[in-house]
């Protein structure tokens, strides 16, 4: 490929006629000019789709910076899509509603909020500990739940129904904390039960769709389906497909499975995204956070699994430094609810933000610890404890 093909965009490669998002908001504003509504709105970034062949530009209220609906434009002939474009009646019906007086006072109070939780370590259940933490304290959460009798140290729950109950809980009460428009990233799979003898079938349970499920009725949208796969060979351990593999029989087939989902969940919230970043009260950590090169440009990430002799199932430290940057800004706080051995603290500390990690198990609580003490050394002194002791740095055991 040529340097010079690397450096064309998209409407340039299609010898589009609006090559570039200045020229989609021109013409935008030429028709707001014609609708007599220019003094009263504005726009929002406009987003080329080359699948259908046309701009989109989104119409905003000047007053609060609501959408209140968008221009849609032919890329090839730069000619406006009447059918697909907000009509003028629906938009002065939308901005009469926005410009109220009540409608002004709060626009006027909706301010940026940062969280100002430091970072804490709590040992305990995960929704009792999420009911004292404070509303809104979280900017990012980040988790792995435990899986469903998939092995004996997940064995605690009576049934399927009462381990999806306790999870609706849990991201119940993590809808709570998590600040207005941000994100909820879950890494879940299937999970295969085993047959109990030889005469039963073993069974594979659709654990993401029913946690999709849960999320959707606990109040969050749906944003991504990623899917992390891993090398060819990794899902063997499981022996699903080696009886196939065998015999070769029709409807014995069992592909082996070599991926897992990261569900990408937003708390719901009229604020788009641009909202967040352009009312960030620390801009320099907005530029900090800018992704390099190199980024995932699709929804198939690549990479290989994790292993510990401390804990069953843990996903690797790059799945989580690339949830971490892909939707948080630094100095943001990431909570993992299922902390096991802390892996999304250490990735936040690395990314320089800062983490809440919940645990039920003591032991792991206590690798946790261990682990922040060596990557903090005498800062790991400030890490907030719950039901649990202290961490004292090496300096101050010394003296």
């Amino acid at each position: 490929m040529k340097n010079n093909d690397v450096k064309k965009t998209v409407a340039e490669k299609r010898h589009y006629l609006i090559k570039n998002t200045a020229s989609a908001k021109n013409i935008a504003e030429d028709l707001m000019k014609e609708y007599e509504l220019n003094k009263a709105v504005t726009f929002g970034l406009p987003e080329i789709d080359d699948r259908s062949h046309i701009w989109r530009i989104p119409i905003m209220s000047k007053s609060d910076k609501t959408r209140i609906g968008e221009v849609v434009l032919s890329a090839k002939t730069s000619l406006i899509d009447e059918k697909r474009s907000t009509k003028k009646e629906f938009l002065e019906k939308r901005l009469l509603k926005r410009d109220s007086p009540a409608q002004k006072r709060t626009a006027d109070k909706d301010m940026y909020m940062q969280s100002q939780m430091r970072n804490t370590i709590a040992h305990g259940d995960s929704e009792k500990i999420l009911s004292d933490l404070p509303k809104n304290s979280v900017e990012l959460i980040f988790t792995s739940p435990p899986y469903y009798n998939a092995k004996p140290e997940y064995s605690e729950y009576v049934d399927y129904d009462d381990y999806l109950n306790k999870m609706r809980k849990i991201i119940r009460a993590c809808e709570r904390v998590l600040t207005e428009g941000r994100f909820f990233v879950l890494n879940i799979s299937p999970v295969l039960i085993r047959r109990e003898n030889r005469s039963k079938a073993s069974k594979r349970l659709a654990v993401p769709f029913d946690f999709h499920r849960l999320f959707i009725e606990e109040g969050f949208e749906f944003v991504d389906d990623i899917i992390w796969q891993k090398p060819d060979g990794a899902g063997w351990a499981t022996s699903r497909g080696r009886r196939f593999a065998a015999d070769r029989n029709p409807l014995q087939y069992k592909p082996v499975p070599v991926t897992e989902y990261v569900l990408v969940y937003r708390k719901k919230s009229e604020k788009l995204i641009d909202w967040f970043i352009r009312k960030h009260p620390d801009q320099k950590l907005v530029k900090q956070s800018k992704i390099s090169d190199g980024y995932d440009a699709t929804n198939v990430w690549k990479l290989s699994p994790a292993h510990s002799k401390d804990h069953p199932a843990i996903f690797p430290i790059k799945l989580a430094e690339k949830v971490i940057t892909y939707y948080s800004f630094k100095g943001d706080v990431v909570m993992d609810p299922f902390a096991g051995l802390g892996t999304v603290g250490e990735a936040a500390i690395k990314l320089d933000r800062r983490f809440v990690l919940l645990d039920n198990d003591k032991g792991y609580i206590n690798i946790i610890k261990q682990k922040m003490e060596r990557l903090l050394a005498d800062k790991a002194d400030s890490i907030v404890c719950i039901n649990t002791s202290p961490i004292k740095s090496i300096l101050k055991k010394l003296l």
